[in-house]
């Protein structure tokens, strides 16, 4: 005998059994703690910038790699303007 009724898509079948009673809160808190997670939560306005975490890393490698040839060059044109005006 056939089950004529259609079935949606949002209905679990019958042989899932989820035993929460097992369940462990924050069973991997520990490791993660550990392991150095980090955990960065991104507006929305700018993660449709990017389409995965590896976007990410890479425009935020280059901003390190310009931060640090500005850095150079500013402390380099100030330390000159101040030995120009001493002299």
């Amino acid at each position: 005998m056939k089950d004529n009724r259609k079935q949606t898509p949002d209905d679990l079948r019958s042989e899932y059994d989820f035993d929460y009673s097992k369940a462990v809160r924050g069973k991997y808190f520990q490791r993660l703690s550990r392991e150095g997670s980090n955990v960065v939560i991104l507006d929305p306005d700018v993660a449709t910038a990017f389409h995965d975490s590896a976007a990410v890393n890479q425009a935020l490698r280059s901003l390190l790699k310009l931060t640090r040839s500005t850095e150079r060059l500013t402390s380099r044109s100030a330390g000159r303007s101040k030995k120009l005006r001493v002299g």
